[in-house]
């Protein structure tokens, strides 16, 4: 029986490292419809998405702004071709499967580690007070809104970054697409944001490698993104 260091190590390889057997790749005339599809959609995203990152707390453009963020990636991803859910390792390592379990667990691991980094941050002034402000969307908008905003931005942003755009790469997609996805949260004027997204980007970037598809990301980027949401305020709360 391994212990809990070999047993973390061995999910990881699973969740991250080590690729299904079987995955799709588009033919080549599908292909570059898809990357002018995509190219598109990246430059309306990156400015809708610094638009409504710089609307004021409790500006009822807030959810205008999300809303339309949300049907920029949505509607690119989808125009841009066909998307695969994709498949995980099981923990027998006997078969595939869709990779739900797994996507939840690296989804919450990675929460855990947020969370802790964040009662270092609370710690900081200048840091500090940027990510209070992002969270003041939640603190004085409807929190049901903000949380139903979250997850679907969360859903659409993978079926953009981990869907269409990976799959319109001939090459070097997992440091293209986290690079990208950084990019976009420049314009918040954030620097733990971009920080953020860079992390999650990445590992939600190497889920797609290994999984051939969306949902590991989807499930990964949406468990961290609402718990974020629900869990950092009153995180930040036992620092002050």
């Amino acid at each position: 029986m391994r212990g809990p260091v070999a047993e973390l190590r061995a999910f990881l390889d699973a969740a991250l490292l080590e690729p299904v057997r079987e995955q799709h790749v588009d033919p080549p005339e599908a292909r570059m419809r898809r990357r002018v599809v995509v190219a598109v959609t990246l430059v309306v995203g990156s400015v809708v998405l610094a638009w409504a990152l710089r609307v004021p707390a409790g500006d009822p453009l807030f959810y205008t702004a999300s809303i339309a963020l949300a049907a920029v990636w949505g509607i690119g991803a989808i125009a841009s071709g066909p998307l695969h859910f994709g498949r995980g390792h099981t923990r027998s390592g006997e078969r595939e499967s869709r990779p739900v379990v797994q996507s939840l667990a690296l989804g919450a691991l990675l929460l855990l580690v947020f969370l802790v980094g964040a009662l270092v941050v609370a710690r900081v002034p200048f840091l500090r007070e940027p990510v209070d402000q992002l969270l003041d969307h939640a603190r004085f908008g409807s929190l049901p809104v903000v949380l139903a905003i979250t997850m679907v931005n969360g859903i659409v942003e993978e079926l953009y970054f981990r869907g269409a755009l990976y799959a319109a790469l001939p090459s070097h997609a997992v440091a293209i697409t986290t690079v990208l996805y950084a990019l976009t949260t420049v314009g918040s004027g954030i620097p733990l944001l971009v920080l953020a997204a860079a992390i999650i980007g990445l590992v939600t970037a190497l889920q797609r490698r290994v999984t051939g598809g969306i949902l590991g990301p989807i499930i990964t980027h949406v468990t961290w993104s609402t718990g974020m949401l629900l869990l950092l305020p009153p995180a930040l709360e036992l620092t002050r």
